[in-house]
């Protein structure tokens, strides 16, 4: 590893605000190209490269780095550009399934539209839900991981996990109700 990104990570560690710094002014260009490519989306990048940025930020102090930090960067990127792409992907699919339902002749107009808002006013009522509660939640019901899955990747007991699942499910079902 360079003498520069010791120095970095020295100073990211250390609570330097120039390190971290220093380290967007560096990076974030060529970083939001570099997801541009994966989400043909300049803004989406943009915000992707930002979230990042954010976890390296809030994850400072403990960060551990066994590469350069370019190739931290970039990994760090495809990665939440690929969660990305996996969000949209069920997304679409589940856009999917309400479009083939549109054309089933079985289902009257005043269903389909009804339908329609309740999938809608449930996507805002999980945006809307507490940020560690929306993620546990969108991790076990979107991407299909397990409960014990959950807590080893966001490093939480599995017992709050389940306890954030049954959270976001009470606050569903009380708003929708």
């Amino acid at each position: 590893m360079h003498k520069k990104d010791l120095d970095i990570i020295s100073g990211l560690k250390s609570g330097f605000e120039k390190a971290y710094e220093q380290l967007f002014f560096d990076y974030y260009p060529q970083l939001t190209v570099f997801a541009k490519i994966y989400v043909q989306d300049i803004e989406m990048a943009k915000e992707i490269v930002q979230t990042v940025f954010v976890r390296i930020f809030e994850k400072r102090r403990t960060i551990s780095i066994a590469t350069s930090i370019k190739s931290y960067l970039y990994q760090s990127v495809k990665n939440e550009c690929l969660n990305f792409i996996r969000h949209e992907k069920i997304h679409h699919e589940h856009i999917g399934q309400i479009k083939q339902l549109a054309e089933n002749d079985f289902v009257e107009w005043s269903d389909k539209m009804l339908e329609t808002e309740l999938e809608h006013k449930i996507f805002q009522l999980i945006n809307n839900l507490p940020e560690k509660c929306r993620k546990v939640f969108n991790m076990s019901r979107f991407e299909g991981k397990k409960n014990q899955e959950i807590a080893e990747i966001l490093k939480i007991s599995k017992r709050t996990v389940e306890t954030q699942i049954s959270k976001a499910l009470k606050i569903l079902r009380k708003e929708l109700l």
